[in-house]
């Protein structure tokens, strides 16, 4: 049998991080961060334990990236979905949607994610998080950001502060009212992207024609 070459050693490498990462957001969301071992990851992925020390420093970034990657394959699937968005402001609206739904159907997950970001390893920069940011710095210059660079951080700030009080016991607020302030303070209309279901709070509806 002749070896294999470099490119498809790259493959099967792609795909067993791709493995370890799915297993860590699949265990996560059934268990908890705590309750949930590397081995246990290492196992559901159907990979050699030591393959998760080869590819991440620790549970704590193997997590974040496994938590990015869902963000940014949700986010793209967001953005593709059909009809395609054929201006930013839809693009936009479509990547506020995709993070606070996040939010409301994986919240365990999405806790222990902000509860992470809280700790002393703070904010994990990866690859994962590096296309996250991409798409949604994407979905900013489409929409027509004056300054891109500066907005981004805005965003990312603003989207984990509606993540943490939809998820945070004691602190939630109802996403309909989170979303029609994100939506406001852009100037999105509220039938963009995936409304909740009916009005906003107060019945009313905002055109990016109208005034903050």
């Amino acid at each position: 049998m002749s070896p294999r070459s470099p490119a498809v050693n790259e493959e099967l490498r792609r795909r067993s991080r791709e493995r370890l990462l799915q297993a860590t957001v699949d265990l996560v969301g059934e268990r908890g961060y705590e309750a949930t071992t590397l081995g246990d990851i290492a196992d559901r992925a159907g990979s050699a334990r030591g393959l998760v020390s080869y590819y991440f420093t620790g549970k704590r970034q193997l997590f974040q990236s496994a938590v990015h990657r869902l963000m940014h394959l949700t986010l793209e699937a967001a953005l593709e979905r059909a009809p395609r968005a054929e201006d930013g402001g839809e693009e936009l609206a479509r990547a506020i949607d995709s993070v606070l739904g996040l939010a409301v159907q994986r919240p365990v997950l999405m806790r222990a994610h902000m509860a992470g970001i809280l700790q002393a390893e703070g904010f994990v920069r990866c690859s994962e998080q590096q296309r996250l940011e991409f798409l949604l710095r994407g979905a900013l210059e489409r929409y027509g950001s004056a300054d891109v660079d500066a907005e981004y951080p805005l965003l990312r700030a603003l989207l984990m502060g509606a993540v943490f009080t939809v998820v945070v016991p004691g602190a939630q607020m109802p996403l309909e009212r989170l979303r029609a302030e994100l939506f406001q303070r852009y100037g999105l209309d509220w039938e963009l992207g995936v409304p909740p279901g009916g009005e906003p709070p107060g019945g009313t509806r905002r055109t990016p024609a109208e005034p903050a």
